[in-house]
């Protein structure tokens, strides 16, 4: 039994997705979802109070699944009329630049988390991920000469990512001492380039309509396969050593066990008598660091 996506879900414009692009897309969606399974089990392997990171990569690798899903089926797209070469209209897929929105600034807060870079930082730099992802969805949407504005002011977003990741970020304290250092630069180095070429292929495809929307695919996919599974795979591995307590991201609930031992003195949990003259231990005490 073939793949027959494109005959139940008719293709909706001029330039569309061919059969053979939906069997790499399907083929993508293999690649996440098994991903995504490891990372699942990774980790439930590990002790409560160190997951934040894989479970950071479970959103992604869930989002990417989804979305690859939806375009080998040949869902999520619109028609928008070409602006170069030829006439007629070209898919737009904005299930894409969904998963986008999701996943950039969530690679990004996997890779600030590790340095010594202050929350408004991190919150600034995360907010300009979601500007590349939405000035490069509606300059797609555009059918005028307009888009290349709203490309112009992704790229500018970009060029502010680049400063955090190559500049910024590495010239401060982290928390893990020089290991972790050496692994963020080259994750960030990789990633970094990676972001390159994302607007080369967004140039190329919704932009200038060279490339086919096959190709686009094959394109995208590739780079969203070494920005989610291998990114996310390197990153994690790099960090399976380093003690967590070095990022103060415990919450402190009392649902965390590890966390939380050293409270178990506290009024109101058991009967534990204070000594004379002390302050009993309150509920923000015991909380820690949020």
């Amino acid at each position: 039994m073939g793949n027959k996506a494109l005959e139940l879900n008719p293709p909706n414009a001029t330039y569309h997705l061919s059969t053979h692009g939906s069997d790499w897309l399907w083929a993508a969606f293999s690649i996440f979802g098994v991903s995504l399974l490891a990372v699942v089990a990774w980790t439930f392997s590990r002790p409560r109070g160190t997951r934040l990171f894989h479970q950071i990569a479970i959103v992604v690798l869930t989002t990417g699944s989804l979305a690859y899903f939806s375009m080998a089926s040949d869902l999520g797209a619109t028609p928008v009329r070409v602006e170069f070469r030829g006439d007629g209209t070209r898919q737009i897929w904005f299930v894409r630049y969904i998963q986008w929105f999701i996943c950039f600034p969530l690679l990004l807060l996997e890779l600030l988390l590790a340095t010594g870079l202050s929350l408004s930082d991190i919150f600034t730099t995360l907010f300009m991920g979601i500007v590349l992802v939405i000035t490069g969805l509606v300059a797609a949407l555009v059918p005028s000469t307009y888009k290349w504005g709203y490309y112009t002011f992704g790229v500018a977003a970009l060029f502010y990512i680049w400063y955090v990741l190559l500049w910024h970020g590495p010239h401060t304290t982290f928390a893990a001492g020089g290991v972790l250092r050496t692994g963020y630069l080259m994750a960030a180095g990789y990633l970094s380039f990676l972001l390159l070429l994302y607007p080369i292929a967004w140039a190329c495809a919704e932009g200038g309509n060279v490339i086919t929307v096959t190709s686009e695919m094959i394109w995208y996919g590739i780079l969203d396969i070494l920005a989610g599974p291998v990114f996310l795979f390197f990153f994690l591995w790099e960090l399976r050593g380093v003690d967590y307590a070095t990022f103060g991201l415990h919450s402190g609930k009392y649902t965390d066990k590890g966390a939380y031992a050293g409270h178990t003195t506290q009024a109101g949990y058991g009967n534990t008598a204070q000594p004379a003259g002390t302050a009993p231990v309150t509920t923000a005490d015991a909380a820690g660091n949020v």
